[in-house]
């Protein structure tokens, strides 16, 4: 069994902003397999289901971005997943507006809700989707920049790349991470 788990806050006051890029990918996974996340358990909303073979569970934790690792610790331990069976996409002011990059592991970085993940199952050694939502002006503070909206502007951008992001978690699902990394981690053209 594999978990694709998208970060980001409930709502409909955080819907389109930058920090729930993470919740924006599971519903385009959702939207391309025609299915409905329509189950509560876990501190989140999620849906399982069988792909190429695959046992596989789509979440998105309701425990707002800053303890997202409670929710993902009790999914890991209702379905005894290991780390590397789960995968989690959030949005990252570090790399290039748009871009979609794949990682096996790694530190939290200034990322709260990766933070709370590592934290709660103690181990920074599972996968992850970051996806490029832009950088904030010098004397912005993060927070407010995070939870502001994408433009009009950028939200087409941004629909591609969620929609690559949940075409790479479903590869990651399917042909694992190195294949997934492999034929995902590329740069948006400008």
């Amino acid at each position: 069994m594999k978990a694709i788990i998208g970060l980001g806050n409930p709502g409909k006051d955080y819907q389109r902003t930058r920090h729930n890029v993470g919740f924006m990918t599971i519903d385009q996974i959702a939207n391309m397999l025609n299915i409905e996340i329509n189950k509560i358990k876990f501190k989140s909303v999620y849906k399982d289901f069988n792909y190429k073979g695959e046992k596989l569970i789509i979440v998105k934790p309701q425990t707002y971005m800053n303890k997202s690792g409670e929710a993902v610790r009790e999914l890991m331990n209702f379905y005894k997943l290991e780390p590397e069976d789960i995968i989690v996409i959030y949005d990252d002011v570090d790399i290039q507006f748009g871009d979609v990059r794949i990682r096996m592991k790694g530190s939290g970085g200034s990322h709260n809700g990766m933070k709370s993940i590592i934290s709660q199952i103690q181990s920074d050694q599972f996968p992850r989707i970051r996806i490029g939502v832009g950088q904030k002006h010098e004397a912005q503070d993060l927070a407010n920049f995070v939870l502001s909206a994408f433009s009009k502007e950028e939200i087409e951008d941004i629909e591609i790349a969620t929609k690559t992001a949940g075409e790479a978690a479903l590869t990651y699902a399917s042909q694992g991470i190195n294949f997934a990394m492999n034929r995902y981690n590329i740069r948006k053209k400008d």
